[in-house]
């Protein structure tokens, strides 16, 4: 029984090894695969590439969802990128975010402006709100035929919630002098907070689109012509004057395959991966 008893506890450790160890091999792994792409892209396109790809990602061996989104630690990472590339070099930034902290947007978009080089931002799938900020800083911005980028209306945190800026500017007009202190107060912070991004926009744009442009979009972007999260597509991005293509690189749909989402439950999406090749038409008999 002894030696029973010690094979089992020698299979519980083993195992208990295997977990712990197992998830941190798998991340090594899609990191050195992750390098291995970028590389790849470095050397075929000569561009410096940065990516700044925000998932719902898992961690330890317990497999807990992280919401990742734009922070201070993902503009402290990405200006020492930026600071380190050669002047002169190109800059291809791949981005996949919901947004996220403006003032970390705004460094990063302010330090990929000042970068003496071409700056491109790709976007295969969203950069939303933050994200659209840093894609304003970009010489060009490539987006999937299907990507989206969103409005940059401040959102002001309130004990009622979260609310746009333009909405609380806009409940203080109408309510006039029977507007409470309070309302008053964030209509005050509002206008301020639309006022400092309409004016990091136009730092970013006037230079490629000339001021009244810029202005022209940053207007549109911030003062409620849209919901927050409204997606603008390729077409309206094209219809603004940004500097927008659909020009991707196969290879920057490689990479993201390697950031994979969190595993759910009951996964939502389910296909079998196949060619682009159509099917052939068999005619019917009988």
């Amino acid at each position: 029984m002894d030696g029973y008893g010690d094979l089992i506890s020698f299979l519980f450790w083993l195992l208990l090894l295997y977990l712990l160890l197992h998830p941190q091999l798998q991340i090594r792994s899609l990191h050195n695969a992750r390098l291995r792409v970028i590389r790849e892209i470095e050397r075929k396109y000569r561009w410096r590439v940065i990516t700044m790809i925000h998932r719902q990602e898992k961690i330890g061996f317990l497999g807990i969802p992280v919401y990742r989104y734009i922070d201070i630690e993902d503009s402290e990472a990405v200006i020492r990128a930026i600071r380190s590339t050669p002047p002169g070099e190109t800059i291809a930034l791949i981005l996949h975010t919901p947004g996220g902290l403006v003032l970390a947007a705004s460094q990063i978009a302010m330090a990929l402006k000042r970068h003496k080089g071409r700056k491109i931002v790709i976007v295969p799938h969203y950069a939303m709100s933050g994200g659209t900020l840093i894609a304003l800083a970009a010489d060009e911005i490539r987006m999937d035929p299907d990507a989206v980028l969103g409005p940059l209306d401040p959102q002001l945190q309130t004990p009622k919630g979260v609310f746009p800026a333009p909405s609380l500017i806009k409940i203080a007009k109408v309510k006039g002098e029977k507007a409470s202190d309070e309302t008053l107060i964030y209509s005050d912070i509002a206008e301020k907070a639309l006022r400092e991004i309409q004016d990091t926009i136009i730092k970013l744009l006037e230079d490629k689109l000339g001021r009244d442009k810029a202005y022209e979009i940053a207007k549109k972007l911030t003062e409620g012509y849209y919901t927050h999260d409204y997606p603008i597509t390729v077409e309206e991005a094209l219809k603004m004057g940004l500097p927008v293509s659909t020009d991707i690189p196969a290879e920057v749909y490689t990479l993201m395959e390697l950031f994979p989402q969190t595993l759910q439950q009951r996964p939502g999406v389910e296909y079998i991966p196949r060619p682009k090749i159509p099917f052939p038409h068999h005619q019917r008999s009988g």
